[in-house]
């Protein structure tokens, strides 16, 4: 058997990223791992549905420039029973990047650039 476990992103301001997935999507720190001479910190991120999935969020201490994620021709997709009421609070964030209503979803982005889309659970 194999299964899913985690993905990554690599971030330029940790406590920044925290913040935002925190508020954005209720993501909490379930791991961390820093490495003994602080060159990095790994930070995995849990949802509140208990699904497994994580979210690596990678901080390099030595790293000034912002990543470069070439045409963001990838995302990280969530789906939500919340999806009117997380649509308002990512618009009053600024966060809202991107919006197909034709499909029913839209996208966020984070402070690095990265793109999340936000489907509605099918019911």
């Amino acid at each position: 058997m194999i299964k899913f476990n985690h993905f990554n992103f690599n971030v330029l301001d940790l406590e920044k990223s925290l913040a935002f997935y925190r508020e954005a999507l209720n993501l909490a720190p379930v791991r961390e791992k820093e490495a003994a001479d602080g060159s990095f910190k790994l930070v995995y991120l849990g949802d509140e549905a208990g699904s497994g999935f994580r979210l690596e969020l990678t901080w390099l201490r030595d790293r000034t420039e912002p990543y470069n994620l070439g045409e963001c021709e990838f995302h990280l997709a969530f789906t939500t029973d919340r999806f009117e009421e997380l649509h308002r609070k990512h618009m009053d964030m600024g966060c809202v990047c991107f919006e197909n209503p034709a499909m029913g979803i839209y996208f966020i982005t984070d402070p690095d650039g990265y793109w999340i889309e936000i489907v509605p659970e099918k019911k």
